[in-house]
């Protein structure tokens, strides 16, 4: 089940940009999480870890996909409420 969440997201993430900045540039939301998910995003850029190697075309994309999501929804959890609803995004 929280497979097929994570999928859904990856589909409204085009939807999501300007919740992913104003996650930044928001007064309320903490430094402490902006730091972390930055790392996490910067951690995985530099050191990207592979379940499947990526030369396996659609299948080593998939685990990318499914990590840079997993990087997303925490980024949405941590964010306070009042940002998850002007976004209309759901953490769950």
């Amino acid at each position: 089940m929280r497979f097929f969440r994570r999928f859904k997201f990856l589909f409204k993430f085009r939807k999501s940009f300007p919740f992913f900045k104003e996650f930044y540039l928001s007064k309320e939301v903490k430094v402490t999480a902006k730091l972390a998910s930055l790392i996490l995003i910067i951690g995985y850029i530099i050191f990207p870890f592979d379940v499947i190697p990526d030369y396996l075309l659609v299948l080593g994309l998939f685990d990318d996909v499914m990590v840079a999501t997993l990087i997303l929804q925490q980024m949405v959890k941590m964010a306070p409420d009042s940002l998850r609803k002007k976004y209309d995004i759901e953490s769950k």
